[in-house]
């Protein structure tokens, strides 16, 4: 009885702490580059855009399909660091409770 107790204790922190984890991802921000810094994107590590920066030398309609393809690049470099962002809150937010690996994508 006393381990289901613990088990509870430790599911009521780490709910608190979810919570919290949650509530500071939203300001965790993370920039995605491409181009060599021709286009980069801010974003928090809750997947939300902050920003888009572009560099005028692209701002020619020749160049359309370049920007679009760089914008996606900077995006996807954006949302991988965001996620590393997530990924490494949750480790050390679960390290401590001594849950098995793997749970919550450790």
């Amino acid at each position: 009885m006393a381990d289901f107790l613990g088990m509870m204790k430790q599911a009521a922190q780490l709910q608190s702490k979810m919570q919290e984890m949650q509530e500071q991802l939203a300001n965790v921000e993370v920039e995605g580059i491409s181009g060599g810094g021709l286009v980069t994107v801010r974003m928090t590590a809750k997947m939300d855009v902050k920003g888009i920066k572009i560099d005028p030398s692209l701002m020619k309609p020749e160049e359309r399909e370049v920007l679009e393809d760089l914008l996606v690049t900077a995006l996807g470099d954006a949302r991988r660091k965001a996620e590393t962002a997530v990924q490494d809150k949750m480790q050390s937010l679960t390290g401590g409770l001594g849950l098995p690996p793997g749970l919550f994508g450790q």
